[in-house]
């Protein structure tokens, strides 16, 4: 079985490129060759910025031979219709053969399709693979047709055996495939020969070139920390930034270089922030100061001078940008500590757009102001300190560093809410408000920023909401499932218990004067009408409780999401949710308390993973289905009345006392909102409530045995309902 080699070799390809497509040269080669009838054992990709390679071992050296069995019209059919059938057959009428079925005699054609030799049918594939691959970006260069990344120099492509290696005939757009390649583009620029995977490897790496990225990537890692280590410093960890230079090099070089003392006093970010930005340069920390001193740069190349006139460059280079940062990062301290402070940078922002449905940024600080006051004393926070918070909290978007590298708002924030003279919560809540922005982030912890951050996300949230900007499909363009996954986390992983409906009503009501009673208002435009900026008369009160009531169910389903990573079903959250709506005062503070709904789940999750759980539910959907159809059919509801002294069997009169049992554990479990004991004792009816079924006939011949024991039943579903919806349990 041979083995196959390909590589396209080109002008450099964009290191974000490159591993995606090393993939879909993998994909699509091996689908188009397994297509065509060719196995093969294993196969593997590879890039630098010069190639792509494809090795793929153990191919079929031909594809097998088929025979495709094709079935014609019936042996009396008209000739033209036999004639019609053997053209695209490409057969005789001889060759056909006569079958005897239950609808006659039919013909039928035996086609033989031989096997194709591996070298034919990988030129094939190949040459589609490059016609069609799919680069996010091409161009076309000569006069050719050909699309490639950058131009596309030459192809490699050989199958090698025990008894040598075959060059796959292959020419496109005047390139023809050979069984060479070059080496590093300055140290080995010359051309190579080579044999097969193990020879193209071992040679490629004499002419300074690694293959494979991961070793790329190790090679600096390594290299960079042990510098790092030898100089009491460590490199900041950037997996990003790792991939990326890797893909810039075909023979790393590690160097270290200095930083300018006018620079080491930028906050560390800053220094971090454009070193990789504008340089890919990794950042080198002092670990006793936590301040970055030092830069790692990777070369492509080995020099005699071991690097020194590179790094000369670089670090005269890197000093020209970061002369531009400690100019922003002066020029915004001032502002920050001068008399009108940060309001400068707040007022700014009322010239700033945040959604023409929505204000300004401005605005939206207004509204996140007014909520976070709200919100201040149900998460412990001083409604006073939220507030201010909230008022500079995106008062750096204004700052010429934020305005250079945007990555950093709200850490710039934080920096000179510190100069400003702002508390440290203050400070805290600029950084932390955002967060999280993804589902490995941290969440906030710290009061104020907790009072903050959920009140950037409900005036988002609702905000969108009210104008009809809402999620579709994979589309998300304003982050919402992602401002709704950071409510449930910031509430759930802080316990922090609150009703969001009162919130989300007082969001769409708080987007000040975009809302208007339009009966007041005869003055507005017809553009300001259909724009939506005027509501009809009494429509506040109406958008806010259908905003809240869709808003919520949104919020349900990020839950789910939620909850799924953790084990929990969603029929488990259905069924908690279920039970919630129009639940009693005590009982529960309804579906809009995120913590208490995802308490409940998990305490009912787990009941149900026992067998008394388990098997309750067959038992409850067997009760609840009798007396659904018992109500159905006599156009009564059983929901009272049941009385031991009806009852005629110890079986009854044990599921009566069970019944009384839990529901004196249940009912003030729930109202202590100990979940954990309310199930087990809502589980511990498994035992009576099957008794009583293997026992007892529900609709006994006696009418009043019979009223009394689907009364009995009502008393199973209102006990289970209490706690939770258990018809909404699968299973």
């Amino acid at each position: 079985m041979p083995d196959l080699l390909i590589e396209l070799f080109s002008e450099e390809i964009p290191a974000r490129m490159q591993a995606r497509a090393a993939d879909d040269l993998k994909k699509l080669v091996t689908n188009g060759l397994v297509d065509a009838g060719l196995t093969y054992a294993s196969a593997a990709a590879f890039s630098t910025p010069r190639r792509l390679t494809l090795t793929i071992e153990g191919m079929l050296d031909a594809s097998p031979s088929l025979v495709e069995e094709r079935k014609g019209p019936k042996a009396d059919a008209p000739e033209k219709a036999i004639e019609g059938f053997l053209r695209g057959a490409g057969l005789t009428r001889d060759q056909l053969e006569e079958r005897d079925t239950p609808k006659g005699k039919i013909l039928f054609a035996m086609i033989k399709k031989p096997g194709r030799p591996a070298a034919e049918i990988v030129a094939e594939v190949l040459e589609t693979t490059i016609r069609n691959f799919p680069w996010p970006k091409s161009m076309r260069w000569g006069s050719g047709s050909l699309r490639w990344v950058r131009p596309l120099h030459s192809i490699l492509c050989i199958l090698s055996a025990e008894d040598g290696a075959q060059t796959v005939p292959l020419t496109i757009d005047g390139i023809t495939a050979g069984d060479t390649t070059r080496g590093h583009r300055f140290l080995a620029p010359d051309t190579i020969t080579v044999s097969n995977f193990d020879d193209y490897g071992t040679k490629l790496k004499r002419a300074f070139v690694v293959l494979d990225p991961a070793e790329r990537r190790d090679t600096i890692w390594n290299d960079a920390t042990n510098m790092a280590f030898a100089n009491g410093l460590e490199v900041v960890e950037d997996a990003g930034l790792l991939a990326e230079v890797a893909g810039l090099v075909e023979y790393p070089v590690v160097l270290m270089g200095q930083i300018g003392d006018d620079f080491l006093g930028l906050p560390p970010e800053v220094l971090q922030t454009s070193m990789k930005e504008h340089q890919k340069f990794f950042s080198v920390r002092n670990p006793k100061t936590g301040r970055i001193e030092r830069f790692v740069t990777v070369a492509n190349r080995t020099t005699a001078d071991d690097g020194a006139t590179i790094l000369a460059g670089n670090e005269k280079v890197l000093s020209a940008r970061l002369s531009d940062a400690k100019f922003f990062w002066e020029n915004d301290l001032r502002i920050a500590q001068s008399d009108a402070g940060m309001q400068t940078w707040v007022d700014r922002l009322s010239n700033v757009t945040f959604h023409n449905k929505l204000g300004t940024q401005a605005e939206l600080i207004s509204r996140m102001e007014a909520l976070a006051g709200e919100l201040a004393p149900m998460v412990g926070a001083d409604a006073e300190e939220a507030r201010a918070a909230a008022r500079f909290a995106k008062a750096d978007q204004s700052s010429e560093m934020v305005y250079e590298f945007p990555e950093l708002q709200g850490l710039m924030g934080s920096y000179y809410a510190k100069a400003a003279g702002k508390s440290e919560a203050i400070a805290a809540a600029a950084q932390d408000h955002y967060a999280p922005l993804g589902p490995s982030d941290d969440v906030p912890t710290a009061p104020v920023s907790i009072a903050v951050a959920l009140a950037e996300k409900i005036d988002k949230l609702t905000g969108f909401w009210a104008i009809d900007e809402k999620p579709t499909g994979s589309k998300d363009p304003f982050a919402l499932r992602r401002a709704a996954l950071g409510v449930i986390r910031i509430l759930v992983e802080n316990d922090i218990r609150l009703q969001l409906n009162p919130l989300m009503k007082f969001g769409v009501k708080g987007s000040g004067h975009r809302w208007y009673n339009f009966g007041d208002n005869t003055s507005a435009s017809s553009t300001e009408v259909e724009e939506g900026m005027f509501l009809s008369a009494g429509g506040v009160d109406d958008l806010a409780g259908h905003v809240h009531q869709n808003l919520l169910s949104f919020l349900h389903d990020r839950l789910k999401v939620y909850l799924k990573d953790q084990g929990v079903r969603h029929d488990i959250i259905d069924a908690c949710i279920s039970s919630s709506d129009g639940a009693p005062a005590g009982a529960t503070d309804g579906n809009d308390d995120l913590t208490l709904l995802v308490k409940r789940a998990k305490a009912l999750s787990e009941t149900l993973k026992t067998d008394d759980g388990e098997n309750l539910i067959q038992g409850f959907k067997r009760a609840n289905n009798i007396l659904s159809q018992a109500e159905d059919a006599d156009g009564v509801e059983y929901s009272f009345g049941a009385d031991i002294k009806f009852a005629e069997t110890e079986e009854e009169r044990a599921l009566f006392a069970a019944l009384d049992t839990a529901e004196a554990k249940i009912k003030p479990a729930m109202e202590a909102q100990d979940f954990g004991t309310a199930m087990s004792a809502m589980a511990s009816l498994r035992g009576p409530i099957d008794a009583f079924f293997d026992a007892v006939q529900v609709n006994a011949d006696n009418a009043t045995v019979r009223r009394n024991r689907l009364n009995l039943l009502s008393r199973i579903r209102t006990i289970c309902s209490s706690v939770a919806d258990l018809t909404k349990i699968d299973g």
